[in-house]
């Protein structure tokens, strides 16, 4: 039985778009900045050709640049990559240092999820029994705070 393999098709920048949530734009300057880890193609016209790793490196990118990565950080991973083997101990001390820097976010994200919660609590409370009394009223010439 004859085999055939099937190669993905390149793709053109606005398909790569909408598979990465990245804008053209934003594309064209990944490229400028050396953030893409080979060169993209191009058809004879000039026109970008994406292949399937450059979008599942994207991806990737995409990822790390929502979770806070700085555009250096990932520059660097980027060429760390392009260099090939060899430099893995360097690639997860940038990769753990970002892990560590996400997690902290977390734990001050959770911290403010909590006092967003309990005012959300004292707030629904008051509310339920028709009161204000108790609120943070600044109008109140206490100067203090009550529970708002």
């Amino acid at each position: 039985m004859a085999t055939t393999e099937t190669r993905a098709e390149p793709l053109g920048i606005g398909e790569v778009a909408e598979r990465t949530g990245l804008s053209v734009h934003a594309l064209r300057f990944y490229e400028r900045e050396g953030l893409l880890v080979g060169p993209v193609g191009r058809t004879t016209g000039g026109r970008r050709r994406y292949a399937p790793v450059d979008v599942d490196w994207l991806l990737i990118c995409v990822k790390l640049r929502e979770s806070g990565m700085p555009l250096a950080d990932l520059k660097r991973f980027a060429e760390l990559v392009r260099h090939g083997p060899g430099n893995e101990a360097e690639r997860l001390r940038l990769l753990d240092a970002h892990r560590q820097r996400v997690e902290d976010r977390i734990r001050a994200l959770e911290e403010c999820r909590s006092v967003i919660a309990r005012k959300v609590g004292v707030y629904a409370d008051h509310l339920a029994r028709g009161e204000a009394g108790g609120l943070w009223d600044p109008t109140s010439g206490t100067g203090r705070p009550s529970g708002g």
